[in-house]
């Protein structure tokens, strides 16, 4: 019994960890996504300057948030594979609530009228620029409708169609092949969720033309892609020390319990 008892506290223990790194990084990956960097000029590189699409020139410009969404793809194919399409499912759908309601939180807290003192003592940059730090926050913080309603929707279809990918790879592989499943599941979930977001957000809502979508989404996916294979050894890292921490016993059973849902929904 008490065996039992222990199992079950290790298991939960477990989703509770996993679902922490998942909820922390998508959270905060849609917050600082508001930023676009130049990877070339990070890397201390020239502009790729890409030419798509006839006259369109493109270089490696991606979100902020891009930096640490990889970290939701690996713990979603490690939740995957332990607990399952319902587990996965589960967290989708909270993260996604959680992401709603934050929005809404900002969008209420933005339209607050800020403090004379407040503007007054931050009303120059450190340059001695005028500067006004209530319009900065708004600017930074708020998201237009479209964006959020892209986020949202890209979100949650590339977590599914993650999930189902990975469970029918897993039905082929069995056990084996860990870096096929997990890495195959991310490439074909974020070429939806790449075109997804920016076809809502900006050609549905906003004044893009396809062509514009299309390319840039090509150029996200260039990035997920690359790092969807760089990232495969954590994998197996976190395999390790998950099979380590429930047994490898228990950690068999649970993924052989995982893998037998095969439907999307």
């Amino acid at each position: 019994m008490d065996g039992d008892r222990i199992i079950r506290k290790k298991k939960t223990n477990l989703f509770i960890i996993l679902s922490a790194i998942f909820l922390t990084n998508a959270i905060v990956a849609e917050i600082v996504g508001v930023k676009i960097f130049s990877v070339e000029a990070t890397l201390g590189l020239k502009p790729a300057n890409i030419r798509l699409f006839g006259d369109m020139i493109l270089d490696f410009n991606l979100t902020a948030g891009a930096i640490i969404w990889p970290i939701v793809f690996i713990t979603t194919d490690v939740i995957n594979e332990y607990f399952g399409k319902k587990g996965v499912r589960k967290i989708s759908f909270l993260t996604a609530l959680l992401i709603g309601y934050i929005f809404f939180v900002i969008a209420m807290v933005t339209k607050l009228p800020p403090a004379n003192f407040w503007l007054e003592l931050n009303n120059k940059d450190p340059y001695g620029n005028a500067f006004n730090i209530d319009y900065a926050f708004n600017t930074i913080f708020r998201q237009g409708l479209g964006i959020i309603i892209g986020s949202l929707t890209a979100f949650l279809v590339s977590q599914l169609i993650d999930v189902f990918v990975f469970q029918r790879l897993r039905h082929i592989t069995g056990k084996k092949m860990i870096w096929l499943r997990a890495t195959g599941s991310t490439l074909v979930s974020q070429l939806i969720d790449s075109f997804v977001v920016l076809g809502i957000a900006f050609y549905i809502f906003g004044n893009w033309s396809m062509e514009q979508v299309a390319a840039v989404g090509i150029i996200n996916y260039i990035y997920k892609f690359v790092v969807a294979i760089v990232l495969t050894p954590l994998l197996y890292v976190a395999h390790f020390f998950i099979d380590r921490y429930l047994g490898q016993d228990v950690a068999d059973k649970m993924a052989e319990e995982a893998g037998h849902d095969l439907t999307i929904f």
